[in-house]
């Protein structure tokens, strides 16, 4: 196991603020969380993203809170250096801020992250900013959203347009300002995430945003 300093929220505001790149990879078992953590990967995502790599689903629309858990729990079991976050699964945080924050309890007591990830812009800022506020360390996720593919209609670029950009630029304005330490950018012109990039103090991770973002994302399965 790697004997390099724990990487922890602040390290990664660090890395952006020296202007290091910051490697993220998916990981959905233990054996996979150890080959990250013995390669030096910074950030290891739990995500959703294992129903369709690891589960055979279509979506990650099908994956529950209790899948969530335990695939947390064996990645933790794996990997001691990397930051360990873990998405929270479809509706399992939509409802009401008090549902999230039960949710989130739950992957990191009981699945062992470190922090979580959630999906959305500036409809999900009150709820960003009770988790914050109760100790709970959130990234968010801009862009394509696979937990609202059939709302997007299917699984397309996002912010093409100049409408959606400035939506997109101020919903990561607006995260930011509720406590995220980071976020993801998926499926968005690499111009536009340069730009978002720029203009925010917390990092961002891209997947499918071109080069400029403060660091990328692999889905390992990918």
């Amino acid at each position: 196991m790697s004997q390099s300093p724990k990487i922890r929220t602040l390290s990664l505001l660090r890395m952006k603020q020296e202007q290091k790149k910051i490697v993220v990879m998916t990981a959905y078992d233990a054996i996979t969380a150890h080959w990250a953590d013995e390669a030096g990967i910074d950030v290891i995502l739990v995500g959703d993203s294992l129903g369709n790599t690891a589960l055979g689903f279509d979506s990650t629309i099908p994956v529950t809170l209790e899948m969530m858990v335990h695939h947390c729990a064996a990645v933790a079991r794996g990997a001691k250096r990397p930051l360990l976050v873990g998405d929270l699964p479809f509706m399992t945080y939509k409802q009401s801020a008090e549902q999230a924050m039960a949710s989130a309890a739950r992957l990191m007591q009981e699945g062992s992250v470190e922090a979580v990830k959630l999906e959305g812009g500036r409809e999900i800022v009150p709820t960003v900013r009770r988790l914050v506020e109760a100790g709970v360390p959130v990234m968010g996720h801009l862009g394509l959203l696979p937990q609202s593919v059939h709302q997007l209609g299917g699984y397309r670029r996002q912010g093409t347009d100049s409408e959606s950009a400035l939506r997109l630029k101020e919903d990561a304005l607006a995260l930011q300002e509720a406590g995220v330490f980071g976020i993801v950018l998926e499926m968005v012109p690499d111009v536009l995430a340069g730009e978002v990039s720029r203009s925010l103090e917390v990092p961002t991770i891209g997947i499918g945003a071109g080069p400029y973002c403060d660091g990328q994302v692999l889905v390992l399965s990918d």
